[in-house]
């Protein structure tokens, strides 16, 4: 159903009319300058958004990168001191040992240590190298550094401490503390980050490496260390390191200067961030590791947590992949949900990154200040034309109401003519108005009431007329209710029957039928419950009240629900035992002829066989006769006897041929046969009878390509037969020319003679048997039977027979055959084709559904169906729809039955009356009745398409 149309009062119509007119557009250019303002205000602030963007940017990135390089140069500061205390480390392991052998205590595990501050250097020897083998000597030569460590580290405060390791885990290291108390008596120093990344596996330019932020086994807590390898030669002694501590660096990173408040962070080369300052600790959710943990030993590495590296953080990792791609950039990241740019450096010397942080609301605070300044301007000119449209619509609406009341008074007048049409006073009382067009629609009502009363006059004599047939005991009307699945019952026969006039329900209508009939009609109404069909037509066989069975025809259609309320069916009941019991007569009548047909048939071929025997004597003995006797009258006698036997001879072959193709359909071996041969056989067989006849018997060249489909020894009965009319129907020195022509799809083989001709009222009655059109009582010998003994065979080999006759000039018999050239094998088959002739929307749906995908469907009138079939041949199966307006429908079908493929079409005949669908002279293989039902239909294809068709007549 439409969607329901909401109602309103004129007065409301009127308003809405003024505000559509008049209101709208002016609230509409209002608006339009207004936004204009307020947009181009934002294009403003967003081109100086845009602008402050990228100069934030550029600033942010030459605040990072110059940053960068203090940094670096602070770092490549403390690595050139590396790289000296390494030389002068090399020296003092090459050279003599100065001074008194270092008192070192041992430990109860076997690690040497200072046990005393003696304003040096700490020492500590781990017992990983056993005792014995621990270099003393090596000791000594290293203590003569300690002036050069105090120099370093009171010259840079930055610097935590200075220390040499060596390859046998001895380390000495500045400011002293009690290293027995806070390393491991057993520690691996090859083993640390601060050792065995200045080795040749992990240098082996021998340059000073930086390390990553680790914790520090002496105790510094987090640190960074520069490291750089001693060798003699190519041995690597150890390695000297001088440590930076993050608490130490984050005040550096403080007093470099970042605009817009922003902060710098340090990153080393896997990402993990290295220094930060406070500012950042809540941006990143991380608290610095500034704080000395509480362990006082550390046996192995341990390196910041895994939350300190950017690649590991959700919120980070873009910029974490970003600065493994790049050595400098920008970008912009969210930070706590704030959003933040970022621009960053790369430390050349060690492979880490400086980024400067800034919170981008900082940098477009300004502006967006000014932005919303014109802003507000903008909502004081919106609150302004608000107040002045109040007044201007309240103005409007009381004019409006006012108008509205004067149409709304003419209106309701004509509404109460109406009302009172409705109830059945067809002249009201007419309403009056000053307006012309209300004035004439209340003309108009009245001229509408006396045209109702017109329509309801003659809508009852209708009805009445209706009932007066529907009255008649054989006839009468039935109305289905899908929703409620009732019906109702109407009419003389439904009186007949004994049913109430009132519904019934369905089981009680279903009891009434015998079981085949309720099964049907069962079937029919969920049908029509489910909308799967629209009409219905079904013979019904009914039990009146007294037990005796009736024949009722049920016919019916769904009501049309754009004008109908409720979902119904409306249908009538016909009386047709009568017309039942003469179909029955009927049936058993032709039952009977075809018996006496079989009869007649077995009647022939006996008399035939009995004659056969005593004609080939009698013509034997005559061909003796005829050479023995020497008398000229004699022989002529002889003659006589053998022309006669010859007769009747091949009047019992025509017989015997006849006899056989009426008793049983002939299945043919169809092969290809050369037309120039055949025609070239018959014409030498018929010559000497044509001379006798005195006629020259004229055979047209033919080309020896030209081949067709047939059975070679009935192709020649046929042109035998064309020829031997010709022959006696001609006149002497007539004409008689034999010959072919290739038409497209078929090849036609002729006999063309000069006789007397036939009558155009007279040829179509030529094929039929025992016809000879007046000359039965002529010399000319013959029986009728031989032209419709040669259109059967031409129809069993697929062919067809024509003729055109010219009354005083003569006759062109022919035979059609499908051209041996189109006729393709089974392996090379086409695939089935299905052809519907009518234009019924239901069935045009519903086949292509029912085929299997590689059967093709088309459909159209007969007159495409014969066109299709003489290009690509006849299809598989014809579906004809008779209710269809088609006034050569025989002539037309006929056509197709003779193109290429047509003696393998099944026919099938639709219509709504299918009982007069027999009378029409038409070979089929199903009727179906409409609506169709699908199940039928698809069953009656499916078989028609998977076997043979059998003939129905």
């Amino acid at each position: 159903m439409g969607k329901a149309v909401s109602r309103i009062l004129l007065r409301q119509w009127m308003w809405r009319a003024f505000m559509r007119s008049a209101l709208i557009p002016l609230i509409l250019v209002e608006s339009v300058l207004v936004g204009c303002y307020l947009l181009s205000n934002q294009a403003i602030r967003d081109a100086q958004l845009g602008y402050l963007d990228r100069s934030a940017i550029d600033s942010l990135a030459a605040s990072a990168e110059q940053n960068a390089l203090i940094i670096q140069n602070q770092l490549d500061h403390i690595g050139d001191t590396a790289s000296l205390l390494a030389r002068l480390t090399e020296r003092a392991l090459q050279g003599p040992a100065q001074g008194a052998v270092e008192n070192l205590s041992v430990s109860a595990q076997g690690a040497r240590f200072s046990a005393q501050d003696r304003g040096g250097s700490a020492s500590f020897y781990s017992a990983a190298t056993p005792l014995d083998r621990q270099d003393l000597d090596k000791v000594n030569r290293l203590a003569t550094l300690d002036p050069l460590f105090m120099e370093i580290k009171n010259h840079d405060p930055i610097i935590a401490s200075l220390y040499f390791n060596s390859w046998d885990s001895y380390n000495r290291i500045y400011p002293w503390f009690r290293t027995d108390e806070q390393y491991p008596p057993d520690m691996r120093i090859p083993e640390f980050n601060f050792y065995y990344l200045a080795d040749a596996a992990h240098n082996p330019e021998r340059r000073t490496r930086w390390t990553d932020v680790y914790l520090d086994p002496a105790g510094h807590g987090w640190m960074m260390s520069a490291v750089a390898p001693v060798y003699t030669g190519d041995f690597l002694e150890g390695v000297v390191g001088i440590d930076v501590t993050i608490g130490a660096v984050l005040p550096q990173l403080e007093k470099l200067k970042v605009p817009w408040d922003g902060y710098l962070l340090l990153v080393g080369r896997d990402g993990t961030i290295m220094a930060m300052p406070e500012k950042a600790e809540h941006d990143f959710d991380l608290q610095e590791l500034v704080q000395v943990p509480s362990q006082n030993k550390i046996s192995s590495e341990r390196f910041k947590p895994q939350n300190f590296n950017l690649g590991a953080r959700d919120d980070t990792r873009q910029l974490a992949d970003q600065l493994n791609t790049s050595g400098s950039g920008n970008t912009q990241l969210a930070l706590k949900g704030r959003d933040h740019l970022i621009a960053w450096s790369a430390i050349g010397s060690t492979g880490w990154h400086l980024l400067a942080v800034v919170d981008k609301e900082m940098v477009m605070s300004a502006t967006n200040t000014l932005a919303e300044h014109y802003r507000d301007i903008g909502y004081l000119m919106i609150a302004g034309l608000v107040v002045f449209y109040l007044g201007y619509f309240s103005v409007l609406w009381s004019r409006s109401r006012k108008l509205s009341e004067r149409l709304r008074k003419t209106i309701a007048d004509i509404s109460g003519m109406l009302n009172e049409i409705g109830r059945g006073h067809w002249q009201p009382q007419r309403a009056e108005s000053q307006i012309q067009e209300l004035d004439e629609m209340a003309g108009d009502v009245l001229t509408m009431g006396a045209q109702l009363a017109t329509s309801d006059l003659h809508r009852r004599m209708a009805q009445r007329r209706l009932m007066q047939i529907m009255d008649y005991p054989t006839s009468g009307m039935w109305e289905y209710h899908p929703d409620d699945d009732c019906l109702s019952l109407h009419g003389g026969l439904c009186e007949r029957l004994g049913w109430p006039g009132q519904q019934i329900t369905r089981e009680a209508f279903l009891e009434r039928l015998d079981e085949p009939s309720a099964q049907q009609f069962q079937k029919v109404l969920d049908s029509l419950r489910s909308g799967s069909i629209q009409r219905i037509e079904l013979e019904l066989r009914m039990y009146q009240a007294d037990g005796h069975a009736l024949w009722v025809l049920c016919q019916g259609r769904m009501l049309d629900v754009s004008v109908e309320t409720t979902r119904a069916a409306l249908g009538t009941l016909v009386d047709i035992d009568m017309l039942k019991l003469a179909e029955a007569d009927l049936k058993a009548r032709t039952h009977q002829a075809q018996a006496a047909n079989q009869a007649k048939s077995r009647f022939i071929s006996s008399i035939s066989h009995e004659l056969r025997t005593p004609l080939n004597a009698i013509h034997g003995f005559g061909q003796l006769l005829h050479m023995q006797v020497q008398d000229a009258v004699a022989k002529d006698q002889v003659e006589e006897i053998l022309a006669a036997s010859s007769h009747l001879t091949n009047l019992v072959d025509d017989l015997l041929d006849w006899s056989s193709l009426q008793a049983e359909t002939q299945n043919l071996s169809l092969v290809p046969v050369q037309v120039a041969s055949v025609l070239e056989e018959c014409s030498e067989m018929m010559a000497a009878q044509a001379q006798a006849a005195g006629l020259k018997l004229h055979l047209c060249p033919v080309p020896p390509q030209w081949w067709v489909r047939s059975e070679p020894r009935r192709l020649r009965q046929v042109m035998l037969n064309l020829l031997s009319n010709a022959i006696k129907y001609n006149r002497p020195e007539g004409k008689l020319l034999v010959g072919a022509e290739a038409l497209p799809g078929v090849v036609r083989l002729y006999v063309e003679d000069g006789g007397m001709g036939i009558e155009p009222q007279l040829q179509a009655e030529l094929f039929e048997p025992f016809q000879r059109l007046g000359k039965e009582n002529t010399s000319i010998q013959g029986t009728g039977i031989g032209l419709a003994l040669c259109r059967e065979l031409a129809g069993l080999m697929g062919g067809s027979m024509g003729l055109r006759s010219v009354p005083a000039e003569g006759s062109r018999f022919w035979i059609e055959l499908l051209d041996a050239a189109q006729w393709e094998s089974p392996e090379d088959a086409i695939d089935p084709n299905v052809f519907y002739a009518g234009a019924d929307a239901d069935i045009v749906t519903q086949v292509p559904m029912l085929l299997a995908p590689q059967v093709h469907f088309e459909h159209g009138t007969l007159q495409a169906c014969l066109a299709r079939a003489r290009e690509y041949g006849a299809p598989q199966v014809l579906l004809l729809d008779c209710d269809e307006d088609e006034p050569q429908r025989l002539s037309l079908l006929g056509r197709i039955r003779r193109t290429a493929g047509a003696e393998l079409m099944s026919l099938i005949l639709i219509g709504s009356e299918p009982r007069k669908l027999a009378s029409l002279g038409i070979e089929f293989q199903g009727v179906l009745a409409k609506p169709v039902s699908r199940e039928e239909l698809a069953q009656l294809l499916s078989a028609l398409l998977e076997q043979e068709p059998t003939n129905v007549h």
